[in-house]
């Protein structure tokens, strides 16, 4: 019965004139960002021992691709000369309020606000404006660059962290750097490229070509990755399998690479499978080393 209905969609791309582009983008849109008091699917949630403070919560506007979209910085703004800061980009589902666990999550590796972190909405997601384009997802990740290089951050102390479809943006501006090059890349459930993915969903025996616009290749962009990577993957992922992940990390051959197969986790659930306290143990050891 999953085969069928699988193939019913896929017939349903083929056959209108949606293609790959629109099903793997599936925003949301919102009136206003409630972060702690949003009611919707977060697939998690955090006790009170990770609330930030709201002092240390900026929202605010960018300007990418002629587009306005909405970023939030965790920390303290006057510290980015100084720190260290993740840039995480979220995956293909909702908005930041969605994510806002796993931004508190990164903002407590080691003690709270140790890191500065920053996270975006994309084109058309949130309260972002326009439509979501794989450039746009490029051109909004470094427009935040663009802003932590106007604060004052270096290359060195920029990491990037991409979950699912946002290891697309994370995966090409490491490999192709634009205004910051991230000194470490930290990839969560990530596709090895839009043909791969194609095939993988629809097992069909054609070229992926035929409805793929997608120019997205993990596992080739990664190639030219040189910085310390992160891959965590869920063993049980039935969004984005494993095996994708496995395409990636294959085709790396940087400075150090560290792996974390989670077993009995799926594609939204690795920090809590693993574990909070363990998970960002793991990527705090990263940060640090």
């Amino acid at each position: 019965m999953k085969y069928l209905i699988i193939c019913i969609a896929m017939i349903g791309l083929l056959t209108s004139s949606c293609r790959l582009d629109s099903f793997l983008y599936n925003p949301d849109e919102l009136e206003e960002y409630k972060f702690d008091a949003y009611e919707g699917d977060t697939r998690f949630k955090l006790d009170n021992s990770y609330s930030i403070d709201d002092n240390l919560i900026d929202l605010f506007t960018l300007e990418s691709g002629g587009e306005e979209i909405y970023a939030v910085y965790v920390g303290d703004q006057n510290r980015i000369a100084t720190d260290t800061v993740i840039l995480y980009c979220h995956g293909n589902a909702a908005h930041m309020d969605a994510y806002w666990p796993r931004t508190k999550l990164l903002a407590n590796l080691g003690h709270k606000n140790r890191y500065g972190v920053m996270t975006l909405d994309y084109q058309g997601y949130g309260k972002s404006t326009g439509t979501p384009t794989e450039d746009g997802l490029y051109e909004d990740v470094d427009a935040c660059m663009k802003w932590l290089e106007s604060k004052g951050l270096t290359s060195d102390r920029l990491i990037i962290y991409g979950f699912s479809m946002g290891t697309a943006p994370a995966t090409e501006l490491t490999a192709n750097p634009r205004t910051l090059t991230p000194s470490k890349l930290v990839l969560e459930a990530p596709f090895a490229s839009g043909d791969f993915l194609t095939q993988d969903i629809g097992k069909l025996s054609m070229p992926a070509s035929f409805f793929n616009n997608l120019k997205i290749d993990n596992a080739e962009e990664i190639k030219k990755v040189k910085q310390p990577f992160l891959w965590l993957h869920g063993v049980n992922d039935d969004f984005v399998g494993i095996h994708h992940g496995e395409a990636v990390i294959k085709n790396y051959s940087g400075s150090q690479l560290t792996v974390l197969r989670v077993a009995g986790a799926e594609h939204s659930t690795v920090p809590p499978v693993l574990g909070f306290d363990y998970y960002s143990q793991a990527i705090l050891e990263f940060v640090e080393n």
